[in-house]
């Protein structure tokens, strides 16, 4: 269940994108996928088509179809604001914030690390006991 207070926030994100709800068609079609009779039956599977853009997204993540309605709003507000913004987006951000944590290190900051696990290592040898 969605809260009026999150789709108050929505409404307000869309009207900063100036997406109106004319501009908006909606359809409510048949789900796919695993599910069995209920997804067969029920048309909770939203289909959302703004005109001036042209974008169209479908959402089924949900078997509600008013939650599926927020979650494709969701989208399309993310969809348009990646295409204004570009790089800015945070979309976009999240997506160079994990290449980068993947890219490997240069052979430099690779030696630099290693050698201060080596004298971590070497001031952890002299804390054992003597042996004899």
């Amino acid at each position: 269940m969605i809260t009026q207070e999150k789709w108050e926030k929505l409404y307000e994100r869309m009207t900063a994108l100036h997406i109106r709800e004319e501009d908006l068609t909606e359809n409510f079609i048949r789900g796919s996928g695993s599910g069995g009779q209920k997804i067969n039956k029920t048309s909770s599977c939203v289909q959302l088509r703004h005109a001036p853009s042209g974008i169209e997204i479908k959402c089924q993540a949900s078997r509600l179809q008013g939650t599926n309605r927020f979650f494709a709003r969701r989208d399309l507000c993310d969809k348009l604001e990646e295409q204004k913004l570009g790089v800015q987006s945070r979309r976009q951000q999240e997506q160079e914030k994990i290449r980068r944590q993947k890219r490997r290190r240069s052979r430099r900051a690779k030696n630099k690390m290693l050698e201060g696990k080596h004298k971590q290592s070497d001031k952890k040898a002299l804390r054992r006991p003597v042996s004899e």
